[in-house]
């Protein structure tokens, strides 16, 4: 079976055993994107809606480097530790996306990497 790395400089490096995104036969499986900013690899400032902002920011800038865009999304999953925070996510997502929306989950979480608030992971056809 054949894989493809993918890796952009425009979202934030690996911080572990694991690539931004892998390409199997047309499926891009996009790693965990926290509100790290690319450049500076620290969290954004700011509130959830920064931190929601930069999320979308980060899985795009993948999704380019994959030969696609967020609207090639078939499923997002979406990590937050609050679960107040979830019409946030509803409203910023309508900026970033246009119908059909994709499959989507979102699971409240205790804690995620680096105090994050956030986190989304995503599965797109290219």
């Amino acid at each position: 079976m054949s894989k493809t790395i993918i890796h952009t400089d425009n979202a934030p490096q690996a911080i572990g055993t694991y690539s931004q995104a892998v390409n199997h036969q047309g499926l891009v499986f996009v790693s965990g994107q926290t509100p790290l900013v690319p450049e500076t690899m620290e969290m954004i400032e700011g509130g959830i809606e920064d931190q929601i902002h930069q999320v979308f920011k980060n899985i795009s800038a993948i999704c380019v480097a994959a030969g696609g865009s967020l609207n090639d999304i078939v499923k997002l999953n979406v990590f937050l530790t609050d679960m107040a925070n979830f019409p946030h996510v509803n409203t910023i997502m309508a900026m970033y996306f246009e119908t059909p929306f994709p499959a989507r989950a979102a699971v409240g979480v205790k804690s995620l990497p680096r105090n994050a608030d956030v986190e989304m992971d995503a599965i797109l056809a290219v």
